[in-house]
Order: C-alpha cells, then structure tokens, then sequence
C-alpha cells in the first residue's frame, strides 16, 4: 500500500441498511416487472411483479453470497433472493466500483455451504483519495471490458467446435449409404442392464465404484470414485462385471451421456448408470458414438420418465433404433474419421481453455496491481 493510502476495517466501510423481503428461490418468476439477485452465479436470477418488495438503489451498492462467496455490482431496483443476499452499501469515501473491484481480491477460504461473511468482516480495506480511486476503476473497467470480449468470443469458439462436430455425427447416422441397416439396442447388444439398486455403504479404500456423476463428461472420470468393500463387490458382481469395450450410460439425472471403459479395473456400478455390451455386430466405438450423438438424444428425450430427476428405464433404452452399415470395415472407417475429428476438438479445447485460463490470470494480475498501488 502506498504511503497517500488510507486503511479501515472492512465493517467500517458499508453503511447499515434496511434489507426489504427475500423471495424464495421456488417462487421466482421466468418473467416479470423487477429483476431477483440471489447468491447464484448467474447475474440476474429470476423476475418478481410486487413493487413493494423492491430494493431502491440511489447509490451503487455490492451483493454478496454468504453461502456462495459471489460477488455482484448491483446499480439498478431489484428484488432481493432467497435467504444467504448479503447487502453490502460503502460509505461516501469509496467509490462503490472501487469498493467492488478490492473485495474481488480477498481471498477468503471455503467453508462449504456454512457462511463466509465473517471472513469478509476480517478484511482492511486499502484506499486513496475519490480522484484516484475514479482512475483506477476507469482503467479496469477497460481493461476487463476487453477480458469479458476475449473470454466471450473463446467461449463460443469452443461451443462452435463441439457443435460442428455433433452436426457431422448426426449427419454420419442420418444420412446413410447402401449396406446401411437399423436394429434396436437390445438386438446388437450381448447386455443391457444397470448396477446395484442398493445404496452402499462407502470405505476409504476398496474396490471402485462409479455412479453416473462419473461419466458427465463423455469420458470415465477415475479420480473423483468411491469405494466399497469386498464383500459388496462380490455380490455386485454376480449382477454385472463391467469390462473393457462396456459402455457406461447415464441414466438418471444428467442423462444420455455415455463413456467407454477403458481400463482393465475391477469396479462396479451404481443404478444410476446402464452398462451396454456390443455382440460384435456394431463395432464398440461406433455404438458409443450412436448413443452420444444427437440422433440417440432425441430417441432418449422422447422415452425420459418420471417428474423432476429424468429417469432412463432400461426397456425404453433397449428400444432404442440404432442404424450402422453392416460391413465392419466401413464401421471401422466411420470410426477412425470420428477419432480424428474429436481428436482435433479435443485439441481445440485445450488451446481455448489455456487462453480463458490465461485472462483470467490477468484479470487477478490486474486487481493485484490497483490495489498494490502499482496501477
């Protein structure tokens, strides 16, 4: 801090302010009269039509998530959300952005869901003079202006690439040529069943055991697993014994996603997950390209059941039309163009993430500097 800067207590620094009612989060509108700001990342939440439930902004003020750590710079009327909205209104001697952009510089450790705002109570609050601190904010705004733009337009490169190959997926499945026939899933399948319909009880070490949180991503997470002890495993087994070449399906909450095993582990599986055995008839890889691609979804959405959590049943999986050139080398072709193509996307993502993961480098660099003094 330099020597022209001036220092408070965090709790020194905001105004004391009356908050006007919360509205629960299952009660938010789609559309409506005034904007909700919750706790969520989203920037607005949801809408409310009741004026006497607004909050009045005369002065910029900044939103904090007591349970989530967000931050918001709120300058217009809004509705408050749900419990957790913590109001934080600074005093005439900050500039309220000045004030917004310092708190994004604490760091302030996780503690779950429980709240974080007697973290925030902890801070100092570094400041110069209103004429300074209107610089620095002019600088930054600029500066993360062109952050947001680059991070924008990297974003929508990556959901571009992705689209792109899925339209040509879609299209290897849609557009077929001679020698091209169609089955359901239960005829080109040795098995389709599910795992353990019991909850297990877990252990810090054991045998592996996915459920479908570990397939969200195309791809078997082998990080994030849990454990159970032999004892189950053994009785798992005689259900299902997954193995190398199996397709692992998410059938419950995020569902239609499918991943490959593709390791030689001993693991078993939660109900939550389909396992899908080719029997030779359609190569493995290219039966893991049918279910993740969009012409499966479709068949998938449309056979969904129960309200709320969407539920894939076995019998409406094994349904399922799936249509493949009966010539294995032409399946083999289509497979190893599709490699390539998801190769290429792969590499892609990676390029555009190291670049969002290098903006927002600097956009930390950047809020270090202003309130170091070196801006």
């Amino acid at each position: 801090m330099r020597a022209d800067w001036q220092s408070k207590t965090f709790e020194d620094c905001i105004e004391k302010v009356t908050y006007t009612t919360k509205i629960q989060r299952k009660d938010f509108l789609d559309a409506g009269a005034f904007p909700v700001v919750s706790q969520e990342d989203a920037f607005i939440n949801g809408y409310w039509d009741g004026a006497d439930d607004v909050f009045r902004v005369e002065t910029p003020l900044v939103i904090f998530g007591d349970h989530t750590k967000v931050l918001k710079f709120i300058d217009f009327d809004f509705v408050l959300g749900a419990d957790g909205v913590k109001l934080l209104p600074p005093k005439e001697f900050l500039v309220p952005k000045f004030f917004y952009y310092q708190l994004q510089t604490a760091e302030l450790d996780s503690l779950g869901y429980a709240r974080h705002y007697k973290l925030l109570k902890e801070l100092e609050i570094k400041y110069p003079d209103r004429v300074e601190q209107h610089r620095i904010v002019a600088i930054l705004d600029q500066a993360f202006d062109g952050i947001a733009t680059a991070k924008a337009n990297a974003e929508k490169n990556l959901q571009n690439a992705r689209a792109l190959f899925e339209s040509h997926v879609q299209s290897v499945f849609t557009e077929r040529g001679e020698g091209w026939g169609e089955k359901r899933l239960k005829d080109v399948c040795e098995k389709i069943t599910d795992g353990t319909h019991q909850t297990p009880k877990y252990f810090d070490e054991g045998v592996v055991f996915l459920s479908s949180k570990n397939v969200t991503s195309g791809k078997i997470d082998w990080e994030n697993i849990k454990y159970i002890d032999t004892a189950q495993h053994l009785e798992m087994h005689r259900r299902v014994a997954p193995r190398v070449g199996d397709i692992l399906l998410a059938k419950n909450g995020t569902t239609g996603v499918a991943a490959m095993v593709d390791r030689d582990v001993v693991f078993d599986i939660y109900v939550s997950l389909a396992l899908l055995r080719s029997l030779g008839e359609v190569q493995p890889r290219l039966l893991l390209y049918f279910i993740n691609s969009p012409v499966a979804k479709h068949q998938f959405n449309k056979r969904l059941k129960g309200v709320g959590v969407p539920n894939l049943h076995l019998q409406e999986i094994r349904e399922v039309v799936i249509g493949f050139p009966h010539n294995l080398r032409e399946q083999d072709a289509i497979v190893e163009r599709l490699d390539s193509l998801i190769a290429g996307v792969e590499r892609l993502e990676s390029l555009y993430q190291q670049k969002l993961t290098a903006l927002d480098e600097l956009k930390k660099s950047l809020l270090h500097q202003a309130f170091s003094g070196a801006l």
